[in-house]
């Protein structure tokens, strides 16, 4: 198993729990949740049962008699509600007498909570009544629809209050753990073809899974995203589909944000989606929020309705600037398009989001780990040629890093004008925000900024290869 090692040692450290666990594992689909569970326990549980995407009540409690019968090697009556399935599971655990834990493992579990099913409430009564009394059970719910775990498990207000006992949240690979995947699977790729493969599938496992050795990076995107036969041709329709119920509104939301790189609040979503504004549109940025998909960015104000909301999903992202638009119905388009300029705004922005999601080891670089830390946008109040900066790094040695983030395929250049930018972006920034801290711009580039009369206006920089640690 590549990586995973704070999740892997949060799982020993459950199986040497002395009290019953009600573990949690959740995140982005295709994140490797299932996979990670499975290698741990190398299948070794009391009970197994995933939910069905797009089922009846009926169904989902006919496959988890199934999955009764099959663990506990006997016949149980087919239940008609969630409350009798759950005491045959009791009745299937007592039975079980293998020494050590017994590991509970129900998958999809936001699948199984039908509309009236009561699913929630039998759940409830089982760990109340009787797991959470037993010191061997460890109960694990997992689940790709992070807003309904979230809502209805972590959030919940009623017999599940504060009963979950662990939290995983499985997070995609870092471009490190990317690397050493790819290593694994003899996959030769420079660390700049690395950051740009992180680009388009920002470090999903399921997606790297399809990646061939014997392609180059530009084959193996065209082989995956713009070949029909591919198992990732229509991953765009099936991944929202299968995590909210209604998606209309959700797709209305990403589409809009593909379109704004440097985010958009609350009430510009509203303006350009003409989605009715109310509790239903609060939940839906929760869901896209919770299940991965955009950052909410705080400004560096703090102020609510100064916050950002930002596509952070690469894999939308790229399929809103290419896939979708490819009526040139063209199985080699990736190959085609490289250096051209519709590659390099896309690049731009989609190598900001990779910075984004590596802060921990910009601050690595910069030597402020230990340093106590908030990160924030800022964007002019200005009318005329606001300024606006996507990263800052406040630091509580009365230093704030204004990060810029450039993505080249060789040294980055500051020429007079780029240099006159910067210096009115932070003048801007010092004046509008009134912060009496050090400013310090940092430049956060593939392969370092290239020394010349604007360069020692520089304080600090960070790599490609910092990124990697």
């Amino acid at each position: 198993m590549i990586g995973r090692n704070y999740e892997k040692a949060e799982l020993q450290r459950i199986i040497e729990s002395d009290k019953a666990e009600f573990v949690v594992v959740f995140g982005r689909r295709r994140v490797g949740k299932t996979f990670l569970v499975r290698e741990f326990f190398k299948n070794n549980f009391t009970f197994y049962h995933t939910g069905m995407a797009k089922s009846t009540k009926k169904q989902q409690l006919e496959a988890f008699n199934n999955s009764l019968c099959k663990y506990g090697n006997t016949e149980f009556s087919q239940s008609k509600n969630w409350f009798n399935s759950f005491q045959q599971l009791e009745k299937l655990i007592i039975a079980n007498r293998k020494r050590g834990k017994k590991i509970i493992f129900i998958d999809e579990m936001p699948w199984l909570d039908t509309r009236r099913s009561d699913f929630v409430s039998a759940l409830e009564y089982f760990w109340n009544s009787f797991a959470s009394a037993r010191k061997d059970i460890v109960f694990i719910a997992c689940g790709s629809a992070t807003s309904w775990i979230t809502n209805k498990i972590l959030k919940n207000h009623g017999g599940l209050h504060n009963r979950v006992t662990r939290q995983i949240y499985l997070q995609p690979f870092t471009l490190k753990e990317c690397e050493e995947y790819y290593a694994s699977q003899k996959i030769v790729m420079s660390r700049y073809e690395m950051v740009e493969n992180y680009m388009i599938f920002g470090g999903v496992p399921y997606y790297l899974s399809f990646m061939r050795k014997d392609l180059s990076m530009s084959q193996n995107v065209d082989e995956l995203l713009f070949n029909k036969q591919s198992p990732l041709f229509n991953e765009f329709e099936n991944l929202y589909a299968s995590l909210f119920k209604n998606a209309e509104n959700h797709l209305k939301i990403v589409e809009v944000l593909s379109k704004k790189s440097k985010g958009l609040t609350r009430d510009e979503i509203l303006g350009a989606t003409k989605i009715a504004n109310g509790g239903n549109f609060t939940q839906t940025l929760n869901d896209l929020e919770l299940c991965g998909f955009i950052r909410k960015y705080n400004g560096f104000s703090n102020k609510e309705r100064n916050a950002l909301y930002q596509l952070c999903d690469f894999y939308t992202l790229f399929y809103f600037y290419y896939l979708k638009k490819n009526r040139f119905d063209d199985e080699h388009f990736w190959t085609n398009l490289i250096e051209s300029g519709q590659h390099r705004a896309w690049s731009g922005y989609s190598f900001e989001q990779v910075c984004l999601s590596h802060i921990k080891q910009i601050k690595q670089k910069l030597g402020i780990s230990g340093v106590l830390t908030k990160t924030a946008s800022w964007r002019s109040l200005k009318k005329e040629n606001p300024a606006q900066i996507d990263l800052l790094i406040e630091r509580n040695d009365n230093v704030i890093n204004l990060c810029e983030m450039k993505f080249s395929n060789n040294e980055f250049v500051i020429d007079k004008d780029y240099d006159k930018a910067l210096r009115n972006k932070r003048s801007a920034f010092k004046t509008e925000s009134k912060t009496r801290k050090t400013i310090h711009i940092t430049m956060v580039t593939t392969y370092g900024v290239k020394r010349n009369i604007y360069s020692g206006n520089i304080q600090s920089e960070v790599t490609l290869n910092d990124l990697f640690v």
